[in-house]
Order: structure tokens, then C-alpha cells, then sequence
């Protein structure tokens, strides 16, 4: 008996050195089945949407549900570009904090002791918050786009804007509601101001130093500064509004006056790699990559940073991100674990869809990826 267990021991070690390549590639491999579920579930939305995931098992992948051009019937196959939204602010954010750990900007000084004397009005004024309040919402500043200016979006579509302008319709408003202890009320103003504060540091646009220091560093191909640009790299994902009251393809569409606080153009791929060096490190020194992630209270995720969202999806699986969306109908999803090794990013061709139910996929895929 025992000789014959010491028999197949030998032929078990024989057999595994001839076979090594098979024994490698029983190591954990990718399952694709929360990603499939996900996928129907998406697909069910009937609407086109780019999907991105990265995993530990299945690396970073593509795929698409739905069409990417409802004209041509080209579908969604997930390296589509798109407009990115509010995920912009983070990317802003990035820069501003860079430059913080440069010793140029400090988060606790005033706005306007880097922007003298253009916020200074009877209800607001510079002199009274920080950068590190304008970072988080927590200012009072109006939102611009709540200005009578911006009521029928579609006449506006063609037009340049410049960020000075929109902080000066800001001003023309009342205070906004405010929530939580920290006065959290969430204005695209705060990040246009942010672009123009960096360029008065940097000497340079706020879509020159994302270039230099983030797309650049990064060698992410696919991510763009628009500018006056109207249309979307090819394969581009064409947008549908309807929330907006408008009706049909609305893809082409002047994007200026979102600047620091929305404008930028990308895949989920380089959102993703983004993402990704964000989180573990490479775009931030520790101590400014803290601070981006201490929060407030804010009603609309589970605490707000310094341009970023987060969302805690069950108690122990924390994720990061920023949502977006704009008046030419894209919006966009992503979320993002704490150590940037899963993650997933929707880039969404209308705003017809449930966010709360786009969400709910989103975050069941991220708990179940491995």
C-alpha cells in the first residue's frame, strides 16, 4: 500500500511537469458572468451605451449595448468617445491639487487672494471662502446655469462662452439652497472658477495644463480639450436628449461654457486609466490625495471630496467617482473601488434613462467583479 501511494505521487509530479502549461492556466481566470448579467440588464434600457470594466481577473475590457448612431444603425461595440461631463471636475481638481503640492495654490487661502477683486458683491465674495470650499461646493455660489440666460439651451447651442462669463451670471442670482453641516450646493460655477484660478497661477488654460499634466503624463490617446469644437471624434457616441425638451440627434453642440466644469472628451478606457492612476497614487502625492477624499455631507452620494463622489455600496466596498451629464443628452457613470483595481464607466448616449436604476446595475457589477 504504501508502495503503491508512493507510485502515484511520482506519476502526479511526473504529470505536472509535462503539463505545466494547463496547470498555469488553471490559475483564477476571468468570469465574465456578473459583466453578461450586467450587460442584459443594460441592454434592456434600450438605450446605446459604452461599457468599460476593469477587474482583476479580466483586466480592462469593452463592450457596448445598443446603437451608437441611430441614423447609420452603427452599434455600440465600447471604444466609442464621448463627452464626459462633471467627470471634468475631477480631472480640474487633479491639477488644482498638483499644484498645491507645487507649494503654488493653498487649499485654506481665499479665492481671492489668487483672483483679486472679481467676486465682490453685496451677496457674494471671494474674500470670505477658500479654494478648498469653492472645491467642494461648500461656498454658496449659485450654479450659472440656473440663469435665465441658459432657459432655452438649444438657442445657445452654436455659442462660445468664456468661464469669466458664466461666474458673472452666477453672481446675478440668488443664494442657492444649501444642504448638510458643511452648507453643501452643488454649482458648475465653483469649477469654472477653478479653471480661471488656475490659469492665473499657471499662466496657461485649464484644457493646456489637463493636457500637460494628466492626459500627456497618462499617454491617453483617446481624451480631448474640445474647445470651440463642435463635433465628437470618430467612433463617437451620438446623443439623444429628451429631458431637455429637445428631440432627435443632438451630438454637435458647443461645449465652452461647461470648460473647467465639464467640457473634456474620452473613452471609458482612458476614464478608466484615469481613474485607475488617480486612486493608486500616480497622479497625487499622498497628503493631496487625501485631501481630495475627505468629505462632506452631500445629498446626492455618500460624501463629497474635492471634485470626487463617493458611494458606499454595501459596508465594506467603498467606490469613488463623479457622474456627469450635458444639455447635448450624454451622460456618464462611473464608480471606481478604493485601491483602483475594479471599476466600471458607462458612457450613455441619452438622458432618457432612470439614474437611480442605471446606478443600481453599476454598483451590483462592481460588488460582484473578481
Amino acid at each position: 500500500m504504501r508502495g503503491r501511494r508512493k507510485a502515484v505521487v511520482v506519476l502526479a509530479i511526473t504529470t505536472s511537469l509535462l503539463v505545466m502549461p494547463v496547470v498555469a492556466e488553471a490559475s483564477p481566470r476571468c468570469d465574465a458572468t456578473p459583466i453578461r448579467t450586467a450587460l442584459d440588464a443594460l441592454e434592456r434600457l434600450g438605450a446605446g451605451i459604452a461599457v468599460t470594466v476593469r477587474s482583476p481577473r479580466c483586466g480592462v475590457r469593452g463592450y457596448g449595448v445598443g446603437l451608437a448612431d441611430r441614423w447609420t444603425g452603427r452599434a455600440v461595440v465600447g471604444d466609442e468617445h464621448s463627452r464626459i461631463g462633471s467627470n471634468t471636475k475631477a480631472w480640474t481638481a487633479t491639477v488644482v491639487l498638483q499644484l498645491v503640492g507645487e507649494g503654488r495654490i493653498r487649499l485654506d487661502e481665499t479665492v481671492d487672494h489668487y483672483l483679486p477683486g472679481l467676486i465682490r458683491t453685496k451677496r457674494y465674495d471671494a474674500r470670505t471662502f477658500t479654494v478648498r470650499q469653492m472645491l467642494q461646493h461648500t461656498n454658496g455660489l449659485p450654479d450659472y446655469l440656473e440663469a435665465p440666460f441658459w432657459q432655452n439651451k438649444e438657442r445657445r447651442r452654436w455659442d462660445h462662452t468664456e468661464p469669466v462669463q458664466t461666474v458673472r451670471m452666477a453672481l446675478t442670482l440668488p443664494p442657492p439652497v444649501r444642504w448638510g453641516t458643511a452648507g453643501f450646493a452643488y454649482a458648475n460655477t465653483n469649477y469654472n472658477l477653478a479653471g480661471l484660478l488656475v490659469t492665473k497661477v499657471t499662466g496657461r488654460d485649464i484644457g493646456t495644463e489637463i493636457n500637460q499634466r494628466i492626459i500627456r503624463r497618462l499617454g491617453l490617446r483617446d481624451t480631448y480639450w474640445p474647445g470651440d469644437r463642435v463635433t465628437i471624434p470618430y467612433p463617437e457616441l451620438r446623443s439623444y436628449p429628451r429631458q431637455s425638451g429637445l428631440s432627435g440627434d443632438r451630438t454637435e453642440w458647443n461645449t465652452s461654457e461647461a470648460n473647467a466644469s465639464g467640457s473634456l472628451i474620452s473613452t471609458g478606457a482612458d476614464v478608466t486609466a484615469f481613474w485607475t492612476a488617480l486612486l493608486t497614487g500616480r497622479l497625487l502625492a499622498p497628503a493631496q490625495l487625501a485631501e481630495m477624499k475627505r468629505t462632506v455631507p452631500d445629498q446626492l452620494s455618500d460624501g463629497y471630496g474635492l471634485g470626487i463622489e463617493r458611494t458606499r455600496l454595501t459596508p465594506d466596498l467603498i467606490t469613488w467617482g463623479h457622474s456627469g451629464s450635458m444639455p447635448s443628452g450624454h451622460k456618464f457613470r462611473n464608480a471606481v473601488t478604493e485601491d483602483g483595481r475594479r471599476s466600471v464607466t458607462l458612457l450613455i448616449g441619452t438622458d432618457q434613462l432612470d439614474s437611480a436604476e442605471i446606478d443600481a446595475i453599476m454598483g451590483r457589477l462592481v460588488r460582484d467583479l473578481r
